[in-house]
Parts: C-alpha cells; structure tokens; sequence
C-alpha cells in the first residue's frame, strides 16, 4: 500500500507510476473518496460527541418529562449514528480495495517501458564455452542419463511437471546445501560487500524453511493478488489458501504487525520451498522440458532492512547473485527491467538471465527486487531507533531457481559424450567432478 500523505500532497507521482507500469487506476476517483471519507468520519465523531453529551445530560436532569424528550432524541441520534458509521465502513471498504491497488512508483532511474522488450542490458559477464561439438539442449542429455522423466510425470500429473532423479536430484541438494553455507558465512558476505562497496552490514542470512501455503489476506498485502500475476496463483478453495509461488509470500508476512529496533536491521532470511505456478498463457518449447513447470524448487533471498539502506542492500543482494554465478562460472549478463515489466509491488528490478547454449541465448534464471515500503505498509511491520520510526523495507531475490539453473550446468559443462562436468564449487559436496549416468 502507498502513504496515502504522500498521494494527496502529489497524486501526479502516482498517476505517473500507474501509467509507466500500464496499471488503469483512476487517482482522482480514490482521492474525492478518501475526501467522503474523512467528512464521513467526521460525521461519525460529532454524532458520537452528541451522543455522549446527551448522556451526561439525562443523567444531571431531574426533571422526568424534559428527560423523556432527551432519551426520544437519542433514539433517534442513535439512528443517525448507526447510518452514518455504516457509511463510512462501507466507504472504508471500497477506498482500501482501490488504494491496493495502486503500484509502487519506480525510482527515477528505472527504464520506462511498456514490456520486457524495453528492459536494459547492463552487462555481459563469463566467458561462453565453445564446444568442439555441437552442443546438445539440456533434455537430450537429461533423458539419455536417465535423470529427467517428463513423460512418466505427466502420466501422474499431467503436463508441465517432472522427476527429477539420481545424480541430478543429488546436484539440487549440492546448489542447496552450497547457497546457504555462502549466505550463513559472514566473512563471504564481507569479502562482496567489499567488492560491490555496498554500505551494508554482513549479517548472515538465516536459513528457513517456510509454509507452501498462505492465506488470501497477506497473499494481497504481498502484492500477489492484483494485476496478471494473480491468474499465476494456485487456489485451494476447501482451505481458502493460495499454494506459494515463491518462498518470500509466506516468510515476507512472518513478521506481521512486529516492530525492528534499528540495531537489530537488517534481518536476512534464506529460503527454500517448493513453488507452484499456474504459468497461464505459457506455451510453445518452454512448456516441453522442466524450464517452465507448475512445480519447482527456489532458494530465495528476503531483507527487512532500514529505509536508507535499501538501496545499497538491493546492490548487495544483486552482487551476492552475481558472486555464485560468478563461482559457478557461468556466463550472464544483468539486466535492468523497465517499468512496464516490473509489476505492481516493486521499485527497482534487475534480472540476471544465464547464457543457454543450444538456445544460443540468455534465458532468465534470477531476480533481485526492492519493495521499498509497499509491503511493510500493508503488513505493518515498522522500525524504529534514535527517537525515529517508521516502516521497513522489504527486499527479495532469488538465489537459485534450481530448475533453471540444472538446465544452465546440464547445457554449459557438457561434454561430446553427454557427460557434465560439476562446477568446481559444488564438487565437494558431491565427492566428484562430473555427473555420471544414471545406472
């Protein structure tokens, strides 16, 4: 949710910021009902203040027939007051379901565009490998070694779904157990502060493990239920829970109307769940293998941060992306994302896209986003210090989506005889320094 201050002292920011993000909301229409509102509430505190001074009043009089004409008006101030608080709910009500729906306004130096095709390209990095061969696509691989089976999948699921076996199950555990010994190392995190010269602290990052599942109320205070995002959401209707489609909807609301001292900030989580996504409208190659499925395993990166660090906190957590591809040598390139692809919640968005040999192109495997205060507003979860307080800021990103990043290390490391070889960086946890066929 946005500071509702701030709209009124300068709507024409947020008219601006709903247009670059192509959100059709009417601004004029939110603040004349935020103005009904206000003369709604009011009303409402005047009839009250009559009515307690009607009280006082019949409770002083001695005097039986003026007392009687004193409780007939009550009655009837009574009346007003129960119409006007109506009033004013049902206002209530329909300015809060606008105001959600207002976006987060995009810092100044965000890309302004209508869709991903005005996204900019800040950087290339990584050597592309050349192969002696002609490099196989990621499933070719996968089946002849036995380690993807989509087929057996969709007979006991349906489409878009996969198993994901031996070897190849072991190196998901490998990225897993890798990410949060890097993330839970202070002294690593130190060493990409430094490199970045980010203003941050190296506090570690703690490991959790959260619900898959979230109610409707802090799914919409996430952000995830307005706009198109919200077609992506799995809906248990029996429950009323949305199934996650990333690890920061649930652990975002774990501290929910709490308040940070500043000493305490910034508070890093490391998660990892299984997600679930509709992909509505996918469709085409990417729907074939295990790129693009209804189910799939994330680590995910969140900070509660102070509001004046959050912008350097966003850097770190970009350059912490780019710290584990960069040991797991991988070529990408960052990517900056316009307004018009960023969505409702965020402020800033940049996206690290790994390079895919057979596609002979980068394929999207990272996000890293600032929500500055859109979330903590609407979950209320503040800071405060030095006689200041105010709301956090919430950061996320994505640490590895596990799928992608198998295809990236099946696709790059690949050898003529359909063999992979295992990043440097993951051979310990494995005991070798490829993976073999699945026997």
């Amino acid at each position: 949710m946005i500071d509702l201050k701030l709209l009124r002292e300068k709507p024409e920011i947020f008219k601006k910021a709903a247009r670059n993000k192509n959100f059709e909301i009417d601004i004029d229409k939110i603040l004349d009902l935020d103005r009904k509102r206000r003369d709604a509430a009011r009303a409402v505190d005047n009839l009250r203040a009559e009515q307690n001074s009607a009280s006082e009043i019949i409770a002083g009089e001695k005097d039986k027939d003026e007392k009687k004409d004193i409780i007939g008006k009550m009655r009837n101030l009574k009346a007003d007051l129960e119409k006007s608080e109506e009033s004013l709910k049902n206002i209530d009500a329909e300015l809060s379901s606008l105001l959600m729906q207002i976006p987060n306004v995009p810092f100044d130096n965000v890309p302004v565009g209508k869709n991903d095709k005005d996204n900019v390209v800040l950087r290339e990095v990584g050597k592309k490998q050349i192969f002696a061969f002609e490099p196989k696509d990621y499933m070719k691989i996968a089946k002849q070694r036995g380690w993807i089976d989509v087929e057996r999948a969709s007979k006991v699921s349906g489409s878009r779904f996969g198993y994901i076996k031996g070897e190849l199950a072991l190196l998901e555990f490998a990225i897993i157990r890798y990410v949060f010994d890097f993330l839970m190392n202070s002294e690593r995190l130190n060493k990409v502060i430094q490199s970045a010269a980010c203003d941050v602290r190296d506090t570690a990052f703690m490991p959790v493990l959260p619900p898959v599942v979230v109610k409707p109320e802090y799914m919409d205070a996430m952000g995830f239920l307005t706009g198109d995002i919200a077609e992506d959401m799995y809906f248990l209707e029996k429950d009323n829970l949305y199934l996650v489609g990333t690890s920061e909807q649930s652990i975002g609301p774990m501290h929910s109307g709490e308040t940070f001292n500043d000493s305490n900030l910034p508070l890093r989580y490391v998660g990892f769940s299984t997600c679930f996504r509709r992909e509505a409208g996918s469709y085409g190659k990417d729907t074939k293998g295990i790129l693009r499925v209804h189910q799939f395993d994330k680590i995910e990166m969140i900070s509660f941060c102070h509001p004046e660090k959050s912008r350097d906190e966003h850097r770190f957590l970009l350059a912490l992306n780019e710290a584990m591809m960069n040991e797991f040598e991988l070529p990408y390139r960052v990517v900056h994302i316009s307004t018009g692809d960023m969505g409702l919640s965020k402020a800033e968005q940049f996206d690290i896209e790994t390079w895919i040999p057979s596609e002979n192109t980068y394929r999207e495997t990272h996000s890293a986003s600032n929500i500055t205060d859109f979330q903590a507003r609407r979950l209320n979860i503040k800071h405060k210090g030095n006689d200041k307080s105010g709301y956090v800021h919430m950061l996320n990103a994505t640490a590895f989506a596990i799928g992608r990043i198998l295809i990236a290390i099946i696709e790059n490391f690949q050898t003529e005889d359909a063999k992979v070889k295992i990043p440097k960086e993951l051979q310990s946890y494995l005991g070798r320094v490829e993976i073999p066929s699945q026997k």
